[in-house]
């Protein structure tokens, strides 16, 4: 994996929109390239990866930073995984998964956590290989504030 740098913001719109269509949406790129501009812009939102395999850009990780008051500090959200389809099934998302849990081990993060749905087997399969269990009696529940870079 690489940093990405503002330069990478195209390629990270192309990245996130063969993502949302593999889940049946389309993207607002504007909205998108916005969104990962305002990350790259400013660390204390969190950071982007670009995976590479074989010198090639095949993939991106997106982590956010909140504080958490149960953990006593700042926590993560893997916002993002995603290997492009050619690339799938080589170790290249556990790598990723390896190596952002070790940026945020030496960066002081108490804490990483992912949203993933529950029927996305090969998801949950790479998240637990790399140490992410349920929280016990816990939900994910959101209140939308503002439309989601996704479009209906």
């Amino acid at each position: 994996m690489r940093p990405a740098t503002a330069h990478d913001v195209p390629l990270l719109v192309a990245l996130m929109d063969d993502f949302y269509a593999e889940g049946g949406y389309s993207l607002d790129r504007s909205h998108a390239s916005q969104a990962f501009s305002a990350i790259l812009g400013d660390a204390r939102l969190g950071s982007i990866w670009i995976i590479q395999a074989e010198q090639e850009d095949v993939g991106h990780l997106v982590i956010t930073l909140r504080y958490a008051m149960e953990f006593g500090g700042l926590i993560a959200c893997l916002d993002d995984l995603y290997v492009k389809p050619a690339w799938r099934n080589r170790g290249l998302s556990t790598a990723a998964l390896l190596a952002a849990r070790r940026n945020c081990v030496e960066a002081g993060i108490r804490a990483l956590t992912v949203e993933v749905g529950l029927d996305n087997g090969p998801a949950l399969t790479v998240y637990r290989r790399v140490g992410f269990t349920e929280s016990a009696g816990r939900m994910l529940l959101a209140l939308a504030l503002a439309p989601p870079t996704h479009l209906a």
